[in-house]
């Protein structure tokens, strides 16, 4: 790369904020109320509904439009392993092409878990194991929770 290529993209990183992706509120929070609904006490009761019916995530929050870009950064874009936070940049254009292209908001997540040796990644590997429902049995029952909905949305409407 030369000079001037370079230094056109650290100003572009740099100025006039850095980096190249923020999060914007959805809702005016301009008085108090607006912030007592937005986080305690009014964020409960999106919560609640749902905890009672989890479908509802997609109506009371930003998931139906929303993935994670999740590096450590051991294999960046034709740079290779040169860390969690330098790959930064390269996580944060990712988001940008989403958004630009698919109007998908995206959070961009580094996860530094410093030099990964046989007994580290034996330990990463079993604390992401859980209890939680296998994502094909999660996907099966969300199926049929859709067209449960489905069903009822045809029957009424």
């Amino acid at each position: 790369m030369d000079d001037q290529l370079k230094q056109s993209a650290l100003d572009f990183h740099e100025f006039p904020v850095p980096g190249k992706i923020q999060v914007s509120p959805t809702k005016p929070l301009a008085t108090q109320r607006d912030l007592a609904l937005a986080y305690s006490p009014g964020v409960a009761a999106p919560c609640l509904e749902i905890e009672k019916d989890p479908l509802k995530a997609y109506k009371y929050t930003a998931r139906g439009n929303l993935v994670a870009v999740i590096s450590n950064g051991t294999a960046v874009l034709g740079l290779g392993n040169i860390g969690a936070l330098a790959g930064k940049p390269v996580m944060e254009g990712k988001g940008v092409l989403f958004k630009k292209f698919a109007g998908i908001d995206v959070f961009d997540i580094e996860v530094d878990f410093g030099r990964l040796n046989s007994t580290r990644t034996n330990l990463l590997k079993s604390s992401l194991r859980s209890n939680r429902p296998s994502a094909a049995s999660t996907s099966k029952t969300l199926k049929r929770q859709n067209v449960s909905i489905l069903n009822r949305n045809c029957a009424s409407g």
